[in-house]
């Protein structure tokens, strides 16, 4: 067997609020992208700034953890596997997912505030199973 390794580390901003869905056998899955920037020196010495969009997701009582306490902006710094995949969607045309599938997620900064209402309001309800079948379905780590 040859030797392989597949381990990426971000630190980037969240661009939106987590999506939190349930497989059908009930285990959480949280989807989000951060934005990570990068600045650089073109060719002729003028500092430009460049930012790349990441597809993250997170399993498990990690990701209802990230669905709970992260906000759009907020800073952290994730760990985890590239996965990319293909499928066939329903029009027949091959689709091309990239996606970072996080191990570990840790919170940075203090991040947006909640709001007044967001701390003292009524419990949300439960959120909705999300039926719709999954592309090669993770095991949950």
């Amino acid at each position: 067997m040859s030797a392989s390794l597949n381990r990426i580390i971000l630190i980037g901003n969240l661009t939106a609020d987590p999506e939190l869905r349930y497989t059908p056998g009930g285990t959480a899955r949280v989807k989000f992208s951060i934005a990570v920037n990068r600045q650089f020196k073109d060719a002729s010495g003028k500092l430009q700034d460049e930012v790349t969009f990441v597809p993250i997701v997170v399993w498990g009582a990690q990701g209802e953890n990230c669905a709970n306490y992260l906000r759009k902006g907020r800073s952290i710094a994730v760990e985890g596997r590239l996965r990319i995949d293909s499928f066939e969607n329903s029009d027949g045309e091959k689709v091309r997912v990239t996606e970072v599938v996080a191990s570990s997620v840790q919170f940075l900064g203090g991040g947006p505030q909640r709001t007044t209402e967001e701390h003292t309001g009524t419990p949300e309800a439960t959120p909705p199973v999300d039926e719709s079948p999954l592309p090669n379905e993770e095991v949950p780590f």
